[in-house]
């Protein structure tokens, strides 16, 4: 086993290099928010999707184009708005009159790279309308299944649910976000940066480091990565918390109306590869699990109307739950 462990960190040191300059090019262009650029492409090499939430004019939407600028894949931008129909996304059929049949529009859905922008400012019929393409990479119109290409990676924005003109979105639909990300203003000297940045009148295009292939090539590295059975030990404790903080000590028991699903076991293993991976190991280690599962684990606990009334988050809880379960 430990001849396989060097083979995997040998291997993923080479992916490591790509992976470091997308993250450059990156930089070039977005000032500061590091740990948001790399969940970004933890999320990206895991293959799964991200929540984004921030509040308006922070580049959240810079962010997740610029990635895409990145990769050498299609890129699509959907502008959420509450007048929007499922069929805007997804595409519909026509009726041809001249040979009496209809013919399939796809919709922008069928992209490589998918910007949600604001989703949360439609109304929750559009946004399950991804719910299909998210989990199952396919898109399925009038009865007809159509696959999706890959890598299909879909990048949603959202402005706080206080904000005005919000919709909170259906917890089947945030489940299929691997993570949450909370993308927080600048820092002083980096928001002097962004002002020399964008000002005067210099345009920054990121060049293209990496193909479809090659994102494919990393994505299936990635499940390679090893995860001792203590570790993913380590990961259902920490779910079954969420499920059951009473029987681990936690006073916030009372808090919880609903814990995690497995497929946060899912996730928080994934995003441990991944971030093993960016680290250029071929292994994980506890403090890769505990640097996702906030991302991994804070949409996924619902809280009870005690919770939001006493001011509970569930970064709090979290955070008691990391403290409480026994480290492998």
């Amino acid at each position: 086993m430990n001849e396989d462990i060097v083979k995997l960190t040998s291997v993923a040191k080479t992916h490591v290099g790509t992976l470091d300059a997308i993250r450059n090019e990156m930089k070039t262009v977005i000032v500061g928010q590091n740990d948001v650029i790399d969940r970004l492409l933890m999320a990206l090499c895991a293959d799964g999707h991200v929540l984004l939430e921030g509040v308006p004019g922070i580049a959240k939407t810079l962010m997740i184009r610029t990635l895409s600028q990145c990769v050498d894949c299609s890129f699509t931008r959907l502008q959420f708005t509450p007048d929007l129909l499922p069929a805007d996304i997804m595409g519909t059929k026509i009726y041809n009159q001249k040979d009496s049949s209809f013919a399939t529009v796809k919709g922008p859905v069928f992209a490589h790279f998918i910007l949600a922008d604001e989703i949360n400012r439609a109304p929750p019929k559009v946004q399950s309308a991804l719910l299909e393409a998210m989990q199952e990479k396919q898109v399925t119109i009038q009865g007809d299944t159509h696959p999706l290409s890959r890598p299909f990676f879909v990048l949603a924005t959202q402005n706080p649910i206080e904000s005005e003109g919000t919709y909170p979105l259906p917890e089947a639909q945030v489940d299929r976000f691997m993570f949450k990300v909370l993308m927080t203003y600048p820092e002083k000297a980096d928001e002097v940066t962004i002002l020399d940045r964008f000002t005067e009148g210099i345009t920054i295009t990121p060049r293209k480091v990496i193909s479809a292939d090659g994102i494919l090539a990393v994505q299936d590295f990635t499940r390679k990565v090893y995860a001792d059975p203590s570790i993913k030990r380590y990961v259902s404790e920490i779910v079954d918390a969420t499920r059951k903080p009473a029987v681990y000590g936690l006073d916030e028991a009372r808090y919880i109306a609903l814990g995690s699903s497995p497929r946060a076991s899912i996730f928080l293993i994934l995003g441990g590869k991944a971030h093993a991976l960016l680290a250029g190991r071929g292994y994980v280690i506890p403090e890769d699990i505990k640097a996702v599962t906030h991302d991994v684990l804070r949409h996924r606990i619902i809280l009870n109307y005690e919770g939001e009334a006493d001011g509970m988050t569930t970064d709090a809880i979290i955070d008691r739950i990391l403290s409480t379960v026994k480290v492998p």
